[in-house]
């Protein structure tokens, strides 16, 4: 129980009665409070009056998720903040051993980007030139900048917790914890290290996981982007249905003509219906015919003819339909060939693309919008890249970490994007398509697009090598977990939180970046000894290695 002390009329109460004033000054009452508290010692009182019990049996263990100190205290910590006050208090007074200690999360990408503000630094190749081991230190010196404001919010707020005792991520101990958790979960086999196309922030240089596209509110935002729909013809192979299709082309559309450069297939849907459409009699302008003639009939969905009567030379929907010479269901496209749009990656023994540039059947694909057919890019595309790997297509990547063309498009059509940010090179790109005679229609297109939730920066997709939780192994025993949980309010079970676990993937744990926990894991590099080994602690690496690691 809290005991208070006697007011007296200098905190604004009435000495005699203890009545409250309508004058009260609630800051001082509050004050008040909080040094008596402190004077008293009330809030170890009700740690030391409860006895721990056997083995614990008598605590509460609240797991509280850190913040970065390195930035301040704002509206949505302190709200959380009250609820896990209530939490603790209310198991006090049940009669339970509450120990709370505050913590600090001091790793991480947020505390990098302090660090290199205040170094002046812009880029992360500035972080590789002063060296890691530096970068290091500063990181180290400037994450606990908040604390000291940290701990008056909190404590302001009337909120017991124990800021002398506290943890942080950087210590070696706390550490050592995270190799030890990432040792079990690779010795149950939940961990691998994997090629996947992840959310990824080119402007910090690293992936995020699909957690954080749930941050906050500000991740998702409105965008303008350009839109091409792109011409694909057919070409003639050993099956009849190849040689009767032969120069009609498939049409795609695609909201980043920026992975252009690297189509790699189209893939349609299994039991979608299929139209082959002429040029209607307004005809169709896609720009120049250098090498390649614009075509004579065109492949979409049949259910979106009617959306692209005028780019197909007709003058109304009905017209259009009117117009189909033949139908066809998704499944039976599967294999065909066409033409690609360049050929920078048509050397199979340097790229392995023996198997590229065919049309693919995947379940993903729908007619709610552009034309049917999905242009396939599985460097850049989760799904891309899931169905490409099906099919033994391989993933050929055209940008660097900053997301800037690599230098082997120099020289060729479209040498002028060589070392072009990807946002910027959307216009070339798609001049040197509508000079080809390949582009059927640009537009503008405003959609709802993913941010990186730290520096507000549009991401892209983007095929990265990365550590792996292979959650996916145990997502069906977390579901059904979750029904035993007392949710309040209740529709959080099978609504916000149950409908993410229905979709949770393999979380990505790994970062490009410098300071943070390590993954435990050395692999040889060489062939002829391939070995890995993944340590636990700081005993296991001192045994193998003679010495401990030092903490940089």
């Amino acid at each position: 129980m809290t005991h208070f002390p006697k007011a007296t009329a200098a905190h604004g109460l009435h000495a005699e009665s203890n009545h409250v004033p309508a004058s009260v000054r609630f800051p001082e009452v509050e004050e008040l409070v909080l040094k008596y508290w402190a004077e008293d010692g009330t809030f170890q009182a009700s740690i030391d009056a409860r006895d721990a019990g056997t083995d614990g049996s008598n605590e509460f263990v609240f797991y509280d998720g850190p913040p970065f100190a390195n930035g301040l205290p704002h509206y949505g910590h302190l709200l959380t903040g009250y609820a896990k006050d209530l939490v603790a208090r209310y198991q006090t007074q049940r009669g339970r051993r509450v120990e709370r200690r505050f913590g600090w999360d001091t790793h991480g990408l947020p505390a990098e980007l302090e660090a290199m503000k205040q170094l002046g630094m812009t880029d992360k190749k500035q972080i590789e030139a002063m060296g890691i081991d530096k970068f290091n230190d500063a990181c180290r010196s400037s994450v606990m900048k908040y604390a000291g404001e940290w701990q008056e919010y909190v404590t302001r707020q009337a909120r017991w917790v124990d800021f002398d005792n506290d943890y942080k991520t950087l210590n070696v101990e706390y550490m050592e914890s995270v190799l030890w958790a990432f040792k079990q979960l690779h010795e149950k086999g939940l961990t691998y290290n994997g090629y996947r196309v992840l959310p990824y922030c080119w402007k910090d240089e690293t992936p995020l996981s699909n957690h954080e596209l749930r941050m906050d509110e500000d991740v998702y935002k409105d965008r303008q982007d350009q839109t091409v729909t792109v011409t694909f013809p057919l070409l003639a192979g050993e099956s009849e249905l190849s040689k009767e299709l032969a120069g009609v082309a498939a049409i795609a559309w695609t909201t980043t003509p920026w992975t252009l450069p690297t189509n790699q297939a189209l893939a349609v849907g299994p039991a979608v219906s299929y139209a082959v459409v002429p040029v209607g009699p307004n005809g169709v302008s896609t720009g120049s015919t250098t090498g390649n003639p614009s075509a004579e009939k065109f492949l979409l969905a049949a259910d979106l003819v009617g959306a692209h009567a005028k780019d197909l030379g007709y003058d109304d929907a009905a017209a259009a339909a009117a117009a189909v010479t033949a139908t066809y269901v998704g499944a039976e496209l599967e294999g065909l060939k066409y033409q690609p749009l360049w050929d920078y990656f048509a050397d199979d023994e340097k790229y392995g693309t023996a198997k590229s540039w065919q049309v693919l059947v995947a379940d993903y694909v729908t007619t709610t919008d552009g034309t049917g057919i999905v242009h396939q890019a599985p460097a850049y595309g989760e799904e891309d890249q899931k169905t490409c790997e099906k099919y033994g297509i391989p993933v050929v990547l055209s940008v660097d970490e900053g997301a800037k063309f690599l230098p082997l498009f120099e020289g060729g059509p479209l040498n002028d994007i060589a070392g072009v940010q990807v946002f910027d090179a959307n216009k070339t790109i798609t001049r040197v398509v509508r000079d080809a005679g390949r582009l059927l229609r640009q537009a503008s297109y405003v959609h709802s697009y993913p941010h990186c939730w730290r520096c507000r920066t549009p991401l892209i997709y983007r095929a990265i090598s990365s550590w792996y939780v292979e959650v996916t192994k145990f997502k069906d025993r977390m579901l059904e977990l979750n029904q035993d949980i007392n949710w309040i309010p209740g529709n959080v079970k099978d609504g916000q939180f149950g409908k993410w676990l229905a979709n949770a993937r393999d979380w990505s744990i790994s970062r490009n970046r410098y300071w943070g926990s390590p993954i435990p894991v050395w692999q040889s590099d060489d062939p002829e000894y391939p070995r890995t080994d993944v340590y636990g602690s700081l005993a296991e690496m001192q045994a193998d290695f003679g010495r401990l690691p030092l903490n940089n």
